[in-house]
């Protein structure tokens, strides 16, 4: 169906425009255009009972790729109705939800050890600079509230150790973001560089592999584990994560902000611009993390802030 794939790229452009990465949609996109096609359908516009039972979860499909597909097909007849070309949006009922992982919160003690143990790692024959880049990483990670790809798949080039910013490229919302360092962690990157670009001077990340390419996920997960494990032996087995980090940022700058008696419903913008969020509401979710104490200042109205917590996480 000629018109039907024209509508999906049409749509995919669209939100290529927003910053989006066709990626997201283009492989369930593709598979229900072969579906309408299948079924011989050639109206131009489109009928959401012609799309249903191609919203059916496959007896192959996890819940997560079931959940992303009708996401996708959503996203899309919002698009086409906006324009007149389907009789209505696929229902919001038929996406199913996801639990949220409950993150694990680092003390400050633990962040302590967790950098000690960080600054102990040694380099070895295959990267002579991996006890600088894990002693360097996590606490970018964690200082500047990064997503951990952000972490590792920074260009060198886009740090300015002089202005103390960094330049965020791959992150979730695909929208690039600068953000600024504190100073001490500009002197330690500063440091870092220094021995990097003598080592690795043609690659582009400032992180690299033995390759020269930016280290994989699992290698990230790895090597956090490892360092965990290494802090705290009696307490190997916790469910802790490298993303752990970034929310230990975010209820950290919430804490500060309410001791000091900043007004969180004008302080928040800011917080989720810094993170790169999306929508304002996946900033909204850290408060619910604070310490019961802190959740009963009058800084916050939490039943208002409750209402906006979506349900899944960005």
């Amino acid at each position: 169906m000629k018109f039907f794939e024209e509508q999906i790229e049409d749509m995919l452009l669209y939100k290529e425009s927003l910053g989006y990465s066709r990626r997201t949609y283009s492989y369930f996109l593709n598979d229900l255009a072969r579906y309408i096609d299948r079924k011989g359908i050639v109206d131009e516009t489109v009928s959401i009972s012609d799309i249903l039972p191609w919203c059916i979860q496959r007896d192959t499909e996890k819940a997560e790729g079931f959940r992303r597909r009708l996401t996708a097909a959503r996203e899309l007849t919002k698009y086409l109705y906006a324009i007149g070309k389907c009789d209505g949006i696929l229902s919001a009922d038929l996406v199913p939800s996801t639990h949220r992982y409950t993150p694990y919160l680092f003390t400050d003690e633990e962040l302590r050890t967790i950098f000690r143990i960080c600054d102990v790692q040694k380099s070895n024959s295959k990267n002579p600079l991996y006890g600088n880049i894990i002693s360097v990483i996590f606490r970018l990670i964690y200082f500047c509230g990064l997503r951990p790809n952000e972490g590792r798949e920074l260009y060198r080039k886009d740090i300015d150790t002089n202005r103390c910013t960094l330049l965020i490229r791959k992150n979730k919302s695909h929208k690039e973001r600068m953000i600024p360092m504190a100073e001490d962690l500009s002197i330690l990157c500063k440091k870092y560089i220094a021995k990097r670009d003598i080592l690795f001077p043609n690659s582009e990340f400032l992180f690299p592999s033995t390759t020269g390419e930016a280290y994989s996920a699992k290698w990230l997960t790895r090597q956090f584990l490892k360092i965990w494990e290494q802090a705290f032996p009696e307490n190997k087995d916790a469910h802790v994560r490298v993303y752990d980090l970034r929310h230990r940022f975010a209820t950290a700058v919430l804490q500060e902000w309410i001791d000091n008696g900043e007004e969180l419903y004008t302080a928040l913008p800011y917080l989720s611009s810094y993170m790169g969020h999306s929508d304002y509401r996946h900033t909204v979710y850290y408060i619910h993390l604070l310490p019961e104490r802190l959740l009963k200042s009058t800084a916050i109205n939490l039943e208002y802030f409750q209402s906006l917590i979506p349900e899944v996480s960005s």
